[in-house]
């Protein structure tokens, strides 16, 4: 698995180094009516890239540090359980009462 994701980042490396050998020019971004930044492409395209990835990076982190959590205290529990089930003595069984021996009150 851990050749698989290099090969994947390999691969994504080298086309982000051919798109920017293809399209480095320059770019005017206006954010505002009087604010423009000149840039080049694929610094545009690299800061998009990233805006759309570290949120769902973050996202995808917390929660699976969350689940990791919880699945941990679940085990925990469960063997806790296990162990006093193993360590307990039945309960003496339970003595039915025949309707000859209830006293009557009336």
């Amino acid at each position: 698995m851990q050749f698989v994701r290099m090969l994947f980042w390999v691969l994504v490396l080298a086309a982000l180094i051919i798109f920017t050998a293809f399209n480095w020019t320059s770019v005017e971004v206006r954010i505002w009516t009087n604010l423009v930044l000149e840039t080049k492409v694929p610094a545009l395209v690299i800061i998009a890239f990233l805006l759309g990835l570290v949120p769902t990076w973050l996202l995808h982190r917390g929660t699976r540090w969350r689940l990791k959590r919880r699945i941990s205290a679940l085990e925990t529990a469960a063997r806790t359980n296990a162990a006093n089930a193993a360590t307990n003595t039945p309960p003496p069984p339970v003595e039915t009462i025949r309707a000859e021996d209830k006293p009557n009150f009336n």
